[in-house]
């Protein structure tokens, strides 16, 4: 079956998690939550818990389509777990698509896969992304090949069109 990854921690902005999820599932993507521990819940930016079905070292990218980070707090704390970090780089030298929205782009930055790159995130790590190399745009939605990112909340109904086009 066809799989969808979703990236959780604690402090993620839960419109960035549920929507992707539940319009993954109308695109009957099987969406599996990966986490720094398996079975544990993380809560959150407004106290939503989602609990990971896996943990970063036992994810397999086989029959997945995309690995997406959702924003909020929790990118920066995704970003300090090596195996969180490898597993994003991995997905993209592989060419799956992976998609990142709002602060998620933090993750992008320490996975090292934004040099050269065209993207857009929320602003406050737009120098965050420059610095590393990329050519950041105020737009609702970037695709540059399998990278796919997006700024807020706001521009959901622009991104899940494009990251469910380029998967389904």
């Amino acid at each position: 079956m066809r799989k969808a990854l979703i990236l959780v921690e604690n402090g993620y902005e839960e419109l960035e998690l549920w929507v992707p999820y539940y319009r993954f599932l109308e695109a009957e993507l099987d969406v599996v939550l990966v986490g720094p521990e398996a079975g544990c819940t993380y809560t959150g930016k407004h106290g939503l818990p989602a609990r990971a079905d896996v943990l970063f070292v036992n994810a397999r990218l086989d029959d997945v389509r995309a690995v997406l980070i959702p924003g909020g707090w929790a990118p920066d704390r995704l970003r300090v777990h090596e195996a969180a970090v490898d597993f994003v780089r991995r997905a993209y030298d592989r060419g799956t698509v992976v998609a990142a929205i709002c602060h998620a782009g933090s993750v992008l930055v320490s996975a090292g896969i934004v040099r050269g790159r065209r993207v857009t995130s929320c602003r406050s790590i737009r120098d965050d992304l420059r610095a590393a190399g990329a050519t950041w745009v105020d737009e609702p939605v970037v695709i540059d090949g399998s990278l796919i990112t997006s700024r807020t909340p706001a521009d959901l109904p622009k991104f899940l069109p494009a990251v469910l086009s380029a998967v389904i």
